[in-house]
């Protein structure tokens, strides 16, 4: 049971502790210590102090590094040195990420030489949300070409993303996985006026809506699973066709409510928020919860930690081991993401249960991930809530996750603290 005291929360000190801590504190981390000034692109492999460890420069975090300052300077302030920043890791993408076909590397040395193939295409996805930012910061149409070309060869490469780098022996086991169909619900909306082909975007954003909630959605468990058979969309019983990743679902869910603000469907946004609840209840640290619990609670505390605190990392559909040993790990993305879901769902619906939930994630980010020694957040906690690794940025952890949720959960709290209504 929740406990949170929703009947007195002051908004707008709240947001003004988010704003203040992106202003002051992580966005000058980043763009004190990422920024290569001698090849250009950013580092991302930083120690606690923001002292580089590693000069190994993952692409992904290359293009979300671009879009994040690309989009604070659209969205919040028009600050010369973000617009600096995101242009230069622009460049070095543009020179060294990515082959004749525009398939981006997964990673470069620090120089810009390829180091692994572009088997990911997240890659792909990331560099084309940064250069559509920062085509419409700029007018620059180069910078839009680049977002078009990107585009363009992720939906050739959708129905089979990894190709010849695929590990899978075909005809075997062919999967099909969650998380691109929700990266594309997201980065439709980052595109659309870049791409400017309404119908094909209302197509595209149709066919990921189904895979979301038609496929993967699984309303017998209330969550998504990671994977399903590629043949039938059928679930299977594998250690991948039983994975849960709660954080990729209420990130997911909170994709859903920005698109049904787009298309002005309020049942779309209440499924979403449907959804979460579910998800959150699913994965705060326990074991499988009654599958039969109402829908409206289920989702976040199928994945809440009810010893610890916190939300599971990788759970399994049928309470069997994972195969992934951080399974219980506590990370930065998955809590920021649920934050902003819940806080999301809040706002579009005013339940409370979302606000509850909120003030919750809200409690373990502030108290478990800050750094009160120095700037940005930390990215991995034990089960217990420990620090377990005390880097700032790393292979996987960069300027993307921490900044994004501080400026989006500042924003809606500081509206809700206005009385402004949701455009809906």
């Amino acid at each position: 049971m929740l406990t949170m005291n929703i009947k007195n929360v002051d908004f707008g000190a709240m947001a003004s502790r988010y704003k203040e801590e992106l202003l002051g504190n992580v966005l000058p981390f980043w763009l004190e210590h990422s920024q290569d000034t001698k090849f250009g692109g950013y580092y991302t492999c930083l120690n606690r102090d923001g002292s580089v460890y590693d000069k190994d420069k993952f692409i992904w975090l290359q293009g979300r590094e671009v879009w994040m300052f690309a989009m604070l300077y659209n969205k919040l302030a028009k600050n010369e040195e973000w617009l600096k920043c995101a242009e230069q890791g622009a460049r070095f993408l543009m020179k060294y990420g990515h082959t004749p076909d525009y398939d981006f590397y997964f990673s470069l040395t620090r120089e810009g030489k390829p180091v692994i193939q572009p088997y990911n295409i997240f890659s792909n996805t990331f560099a084309c949300m940064g250069f559509a930012q920062l085509a419409e910061a700029t007018g620059d149409e180069e910078y839009a070409r680049y977002a078009k070309e990107t585009f363009r060869r992720i939906l050739e490469r959708r129905s089979n993303p990894k190709g010849i780098w695929s590990k899978a022996v075909p005809g075997t086991r062919p999967l099909k996985d969650f998380a691109l169909p929700m990266i594309i619900c997201n980065m439709a909306l980052e595109v659309e006026r870049i791409i400017n082909d309404p119908e094909m975007m209302d197509r595209l954003i149709d066919e990921c809506l189904h895979e979301v909630l038609d496929v993967f959605y699984q309303p017998d468990l209330g969550v998504m699973v990671e994977n399903v058979s590629a043949v039938d969309n059928s679930l299977i019983d594998c250690f991948e066709g039983r994975k849960v990743n709660p954080g990729h679902d209420l990130e997911a869910m909170w994709f859903l409510m920005n698109l049904g603000i787009r298309r002005k469907d309020k049942a779309l946004i209440d499924k979403a928020v449907e959804i979460s609840l579910r998800v959150i209840d699913y994965g705060w640290d326990k074991a499988l919860i009654e599958k039969a619990k109402n829908i409206t609670l289920t989702m976040l505390e199928y994945g809440w930690d009810k010893e610890y605190g916190g939300i599971y990392y990788f759970m399994d559909r049928n309470g069997c081991p994972p195969q992934q040993l951080e399974w219980d790990q506590k990370l930065w993305w998955v809590h920021i993401e649920s934050a902003i879901a819940m806080l999301k769902g809040y706002r579009l619906t005013g339940n409370e249960k979302c606000l509850e939930w909120f003030l919750r994630l809200d409690d373990y980010l502030w108290t478990r991930f800050k750094d009160k020694e120095y700037p940005e957040w930390f990215g991995y906690l034990n089960r217990r809530g420990e620090v377990l690794l005390p880097l700032k940025g790393g292979k996987w952890k960069g300027c993307f996750h921490v900044p994004r949720g501080l400026y989006q959960i500042g924003s809606m709290l500081e509206d809700i603290s206005k009385g402004k209504e949701a455009c809906i």
